[in-house]
């Protein structure tokens, strides 16, 4: 194991090295927080992919082709769908609005008044998923040294926080970049033919798994619906992901590198479900699915080979929590803290050092809560419910309808919340009906409050609309170098 545990130790040693890096890049508020809005396509594409595709895509994804066959493509298959809508019809909008939270977008839109219970929601969303993000590091770490699960969550956690807080957005563009080339070699290139070649190829694993692993529906129709009305939805509304977008150079850079980050999905999603097929066949009676992955990179694959495949999935991990944590102190420092302080004036670098300050704050509380956290799925299911049930509706309503007002928006982000809560409380957390009925509930009121409210004022919307044809307020100058 000298020659995997080698490349491990270069890569997380590089991880930091970027990181550092990165510091001498982010002067002001804007570089630290959206890498100074200047990402090109190739770059754009390629961290866009890297936070989308994160442990659940990659563990997660193989865990469930090795439980139902390609169908089990459906959950990183239905990320994808959500970042190519994203793409496609929004991306180039909410980049032209030169904003840094969903909440800012949202106060632009209904007149300042949505953004501190909005971004309270946001942040509970971004400090759940950098948490279970941050979980995944100790199934990583205990195949590759066999260590205590505090002792891998603190390592891998301290290395993300790291980074991410001396550079921000620019050193977890860098790192991401690298992760996703490494995840495309580790991933796609080396474990995808490995497998299918160990297992006997195509015509063996069908010979040897019932058909219904070659079934692309046998998932089942409600959990692909689930899956849609979740991953698909939260995609086009989740902070860590429009804070991607911001980072792009040009509207035309948000939608067509979208576009490519989002096939890309597709096919990483096929690539998961194949390696759990053929994980199934050679491995028929594991006791957890989601042990399928490291099983097979740990038995399977060649010296070297496997300490990349696992550097693979410790990059779709750290890419993932790396995105969520900068997210969750973004949204905790300029959406919840600077609001309630009133927002005194302060300069680029002050704005910057304070940042700075929450990234490290927020990371020390997502690796204290991981360590304290048992169910992984669970506190996943809780974020993505309350983003649905509580921010879908006012968020694309404000997108998509000019009658939409302040009051219908808080009413629904209020009323789906709660909703979306007491409806967990009733049926279980990991039940489908509280994000449906939820949902359905935030709909309602937004759209019986806004018409029964005066509509917004001229005013607000003319600002909105300049907004939205990229006619803003200019981007300060970064501090000298």
């Amino acid at each position: 194991m000298a020659v995997d545990y080698t490349v491990i130790v270069v890569y997380l040693a590089g991880m930091l090295a970027m990181g550092w890096w990165g510091m001498r890049r982010a002067r002001s508020k804007s570089e630290f927080l959206v890498a100074g809005r200047r990402l090109g396509p190739a770059m754009y594409s390629g961290t866009m992919a890297a936070i989308v595709l994160g442990g659940a895509s990659t563990i997660g994804g193989v865990g469930l082709g090795y439980r139902y066959g390609l169908s089990g493509a459906w959950m990183v298959f239905t990320i994808g769908l959500g970042l190519l809508a994203l793409s496609v019809f929004f991306s180039a909008r909410i980049a032209r609005l030169k904003v840094y939270t969903v909440s800012e977008m949202l106060d632009l839109r209904y007149g300042g008044r949505a953004g501190v219970i909005s971004g309270v929601v946001m942040w509970a969303y971004t400090l759940m998923l950098a948490v279970t993000s941050t979980i995944a590091y100790a199934t990583i770490f205990d195949v590759l040294f066999d260590m205590n699960r505090t002792v891998a969550i603190v390592l891998g956690g301290s290395i993300v926080v790291a980074y991410s807080t001396l550079g921000g957005m620019w050193s977890i563009t860098l790192t991401d970049m690298v992760q996703f080339v490494v995840k495309t070699i580790g991933v796609l290139l080396l474990l995808l033919p490995i497998a299918v070649v160990k297992a006997g190829g195509l015509g063996e694993m069908r010979a040897k798994l019932p058909t219904g692993y070659f079934d692309p529906l046998g998932i089942g129709g409600e959990t692909i619906f689930t899956y849609v009305l979740i991953y698909t939805f939260g995609m086009l509304i989740g902070q860590d992901i429009w804070q991607r977008v911001f980072t792009a150079r040009s509207d035309t850079t948000a939608k067509w590198g979208g576009t490519v980050a989002g096939t890309y999905c597709l096919a990483y999603a096929l690539a998961g479900a194949v390696i759990g097929t053929a994980a199934k066949v050679l491995y028929p009676n594991l006791a957890n699915a989601d042990d399928a992955f490291a099983t097979i990179v740990k038995d399977e694959l060649p010296v070297g080979v496997r300490g990349l495949v696992l550097a693979a999935a410790l990059a779709a991990v750290m890419s993932t929590s790396s995105g969520a944590l900068i997210a969750c102190a973004t949204v905790a420092n300029n959406d919840i803290w600077s609001r309630l302080r009133g927002r005194p004036a302060e300069g680029e670098r002050d704005e910057v050092r304070g940042n700075r300050a929450f990234i490290l704050v927020m990371g020390v509380a997502v690796i204290c809560t991981a360590i304290a956290l048992n169910n992984v799925v669970e506190a996943l299911t809780v974020a993505y419910n309350l983003l649905v049930g509580g921010l879908l509706v006012p968020i694309l309503g404000g997108l998509l309808w000019k009658r939409g007002t302040a009051q219908g928006a808080l009413a629904s982000v209020t009323v789906g919340g709660l909703a979306v809560i007491g409806l967990m409380a009733g049926y279980g957390i990991l039940a489908n009906e509280p994000v449906y009925y939820g949902l359905l509930a935030s709909l309602v009121v937004y759209v019986a409050v806004s018409l029964a409210t005066p509509a917004t004022d001229t005013a607000v919307l003319e600002a909105w609309r300049e907004r939205l044809a990229g006619r803003g307020v200019p981007e300060p100058v970064p501090a000298s170098r």
